[in-house]
């Protein structure tokens, strides 16, 4: 039998082009050069397309800093994922205690000792900032603000947040607690993708609760229609902080300014930033996850054939206009032998501009195939001979 268990072979070659019908008129003349991002006076920026992760624009993004009240994006994350474990609910009836009502910094709604639904809290701390919100929102789902913290930092280190550390629900000041603003998008993408339906609140402008409006503190809601996210911060040490989350013909950018001088600055320079972005560059999706791509050969098993493709939807980030440079191409293990689990990493699809690898994800099985008797054994035991 030939050797070929440690040789990948290309499968096949092909244009993207028919995969994603879209307008490329652009497409026809040479590009100019990207410009530099814009300048932004902050401690620390980034820019990121949500559908690859590709960084298109950072300044000190791994710097260690104060988030403020971006924390209470990781406080609403651990509250998504203890709702949809089913632990909590919405509808529960969550009380104030005398350290909620007594926290400072921004205020809802509360009233020492009364009961509010946990939705209406998740609403004050995610449009509003509330910071007793927050304090009750964490007693409720673990017991204290401190059991709340150590199911924080775990969901941090999950995510990849290497450089996170987190020591109330709040955000207000404390010498260990502080993010970077690369871990700020991870967070971020992760509310995204996990809770989308959750997600749609930060884009709410405001909330009205018992005859009380509590406006929304993302000045870009008003700004920007493209805008649907996600949340403010500010102390004097951490300075004017914002993640910004917009979406146009299907590409998502993330933007987080850390440090700013002034409300106004953190808005214009998110600004700049995801403008920026959307204008010189695109995110077509390539393939849809979970969709077959192609059928493999199988050997040995009830079936021959396996159809093939991504766990989740393929993108690639690339300069605005730059479309039909775009080309694919699998990779697969070179023999397929079954039996074959749905899910199981059969190859890699990668993508190539111009040439030039960008990008490269798993292929896997879309089906179950399931080993064959002896005379499937027997015949492609000696086919395999010839091939």
């Amino acid at each position: 039998m030939k050797p070929l268990a440690h040789l990948f072979c290309i499968l096949s070659l092909f244009l993207l082009t028919p995969v994603l019908a879209q307008d490329k008129t652009s497409a026809a003349n040479p590009q100019a050069p990207i410009p530099e991002p814009p300048t932004v006076v902050s401690l620390a920026h980034l820019l990121v397309d949500h559908n690859t992760g590709k960084v298109l624009a950072e300044h000190q993004a791994d710097e260690r800093l104060d988030p403020a009240s971006l924390t209470k994006i990781m406080t609403a994350y651990v509250v998504f994922r203890e709702l949809a474990a089913g632990k909590v609910a919405l509808t529960d009836e969550v009380t104030i205690s005398e350290k909620a009502w007594r926290t400072g910094g921004s205020k809802t709604f509360v009233e020492l000792g009364k009961q509010i639904p946990l939705e209406v809290l998740l609403h004050g701390m995610i449009i509003q900032s509330g910071n007793a919100a927050s304090v009750a929102l964490a007693e409720h789902v673990a017991g204290s603000e401190e059991t709340f913290v150590s199911l924080m930092n775990p969901h941090a280190q999950r995510l990849g947040m290497t450089h996170s550390h987190f020591t109330n629900a709040t955000g207000l000041p404390d010498p260990e607690l502080y993010t970077t603003a690369r871990d700020m998008t991870l967070v971020t993408a992760a509310t995204i993708r996990e809770f989308p339906e959750f997600y749609a609140w930060y884009s709410e402008k405001e909330y009205v609760y018992h005859g009380i409006k509590q406006n929304n503190r993302n000045r870009l809601l008003w700004q920007d229609a493209a805008v649907d996210g996600v949340k403010t911060g500010h102390t004097a040490a951490a300075g004017y902080c914002l993640v910004a989350s917009a979406k146009r013909d299907g590409m998502r950018l993330t933007s987080v300014v850390m440090g700013a001088k002034s409300e106004k600055a953190r808005a214009q320079a998110s600004l700049a930033l995801l403008n920026y972005g959307f204008r010189f560059y695109e995110s077509p999706k390539l393939y849809p996850g979970g969709q077959p791509i192609e059928k493999l050969r199988v050997w040995m098993g009830a079936s021959e054939e396996l159809p093939v493709g991504p766990a989740a939807d393929i993108h690639a980030t690339i300069p605005r206009g730059r479309y039909d440079k775009l080309a694919a191409r699998i990779e697969k293990n070179p023999d397929i032998i079954a039996p074959v689990a749905k899910g199981d990493k059969v190859g890699e699809i990668v993508v190539d501009l111009e040439g030039k690898e960008i990008g490269r994800e798993p292929l896997i099985a879309l089906e179950d195939v399931a080993a064959g008797g002896w005379w499937e054994w027997l015949r492609d035991t000696v086919l395999r001979w010839f091939q």
